[in-house]
């Protein structure tokens, strides 16, 4: 049944109509991939016996001519931190176990009226400050690619289970980089939407002025499908020719990764110019500071949100992210005020390149997947921390509050995955989905298989 699970959602969608399989099947096929793939503990519930009773109603549906879209029949599965009417949500956290959702996130009622079937919560690093999903209350997930690596985070076990085909779509959430890590670490593409561009009610916070709530998929096709089930917004058209496409590079800001992270980069810049676009480096003044503003905001903001909870319950925090929200207690309003304002110049700067430009492109990361533990990656003889590495090229648009999305694009010599980044202006999602999806239609990387799961 591992044979169902190779295909886009548009594939799969065509195939059910068309007989070739049932809606059943393809979700026992689900079902099958995350028992085999339970090692990576890519999820923390798995509600089969709902998702089961669910997939042989749309079938009926199906059957009877009542479609609700490309999502009917569809498995996918959310992150632990969104809420589900009847299910427990506890955002990866000990804080709030046994904490039942009593009405749905506003992009769970979006998925279900589109006729997703949900099958479970992906694991996550506690309450989504963190970069590894080494989760002390539901155990550490692993990378789809190498076990001993992370899948990065927070949104490490919605890449996981996108990677393996547990789920045909996974949800994340992003405020630093928590959906582009993990589809980058993973293999697979990961849309970070613009702040406010879908409705984060039910969705527990990190960040409120950085957070947002995304899609993560092998295909970039995938993501859009998903994209438009939770905005209504029309998926843009696939582009026949980039010609005429503006492109900014960041120059040397870019180009201090690992060797085989630059090889990807380089040999999508060149895909880019042999396919009509106009490639050329835009100057951006302080981006050396995007990472200490962001680890400002992305300390003092959570930091408020749980100071009673840190006076009341600290030992039930895990030693990392308690670490985190006591250090943002120390945040002063003068040096919060002084990182928003620098959000405020970068996005004008940001803004104002794209008056001449229709997409930025940068690496996701400078690295690919570090082993677990690892705290220090070389790069060209020098070391760079995981932790700021995670950050560089992430800060940028989750500053400046607008939609980037992570597209796999190679593998370094290891056999790890490497993805890169499409920023946009303000609405472009539908935009950089395109451009990526364009990119597949000449490309295999996203549709690789991790080699623990069979072919």
């Amino acid at each position: 049944m591992s044979t169902l699970l190779r295909f886009s959602i548009d594939e799969t969608a065509r195939r059910l109509r068309a007989g070739e399989f049932s809606v059943p099947e393809l979700l026992e096929a689900c079902l099958a991939r995350e028992a085999q793939t339970r090692e990576l503990n890519a999820y923390n519930a798995i509600w089969a016996e709902q998702a089961r009773a669910l997939a042989a109603a749309s079938q009926t549906q199906l059957e009877h001519g009542y479609d609700a879209g490309p999502l009917h029949g569809i498995p996918v599965a959310v992150k632990a931190n969104i809420a589900v009417a009847g299910e427990e949500m506890h955002a990866g956290s000990r804080i709030l176990a046994g904490n039942i959702a009593q009405q749905d996130a506003s992009v769970v009622k979006r998925l279900k009226q589109a006729g997703a079937i949900l099958i479970g919560t992906t694991n996550m690093h506690e309450f989504a400050w963190g970069g590894t999903t080494n989760n002390p209350h539901y155990g550490s997930s692993a990378n789809a690619w190498d076990s001993r690596r992370i899948p990065a985070g927070s949104s490490g076990g919605s890449g996981v289970a996108a990677a393996v085909r547990s789920a045909l779509a996974t949800l994340g959430t992003d405020t630093g980089g928590s959906i582009r890590l993990p589809a980058s670490m993973n293999g697979v593409t990961g849309l970070r939407p613009g702040v406010g561009r879908i409705a984060t009610d039910g969705v527990f916070p990190l960040a409120a002025s950085l957070d947002t709530v995304g899609p993560l998929a092998p295909w970039a096709s995938d993501c859009a499908r998903v994209y438009s089930a939770l905005t209504g917004e029309k998926a843009a058209a696939i582009p026949a020719s980039l010609r005429g496409l503006r492109v900014g590079l960041l120059g040397a800001y870019s180009e201090t990764v690992h060797p085989d992270v630059a090889q990807a980069y380089q040999a999508f810049i060149h895909w880019l110019s042999d396919a009509g676009a106009r490639c050329e480096n835009v100057a951006l003044s302080g981006l050396e500071e995007a990472v200490n503003a962001l680890v400002l905001i992305n300390l003092a903001e959570p930091a408020a949100l749980h100071s009673r909870w840190l006076q009341e319950r600290p030992q039930d925090y895990g030693d990392d992210v308690r670490l985190l929200l006591q250090t943002g207690l120390g945040i002063s309003a003068v040096e919060y005020l002084q990182a928003q304002r620098y959000r405020t110049l970068l996005r004008e700067q940001v803004l104002a390149a794209f008056r001449e430009l229709d997409v930025i492109l940068v690496p996701t990361l400078p690295f690919t997947a570090p082993l677990k533990g690892q705290e220090l990656v070389d790069i060209g003889g020098q070391q760079e921390s995981v932790l700021t590495g995670n950050m560089r090229f992430n800060a940028i648009a989750s500053l400046c509050a607008l939609p980037a999305l992570s597209f796999p694009a190679g593998f370094d010599r290891d056999g790890l995955p490497v993805g890169l980044q499409l920023i946009g202006p303000d609405g472009s999602e539908g935009r950089l989905l395109a451009l990526a999806a364009r990119f597949q239609q000449e490309s295999d990387y996203h549709t690789r298989t991790p080699l623990m799961v069979a072919r």
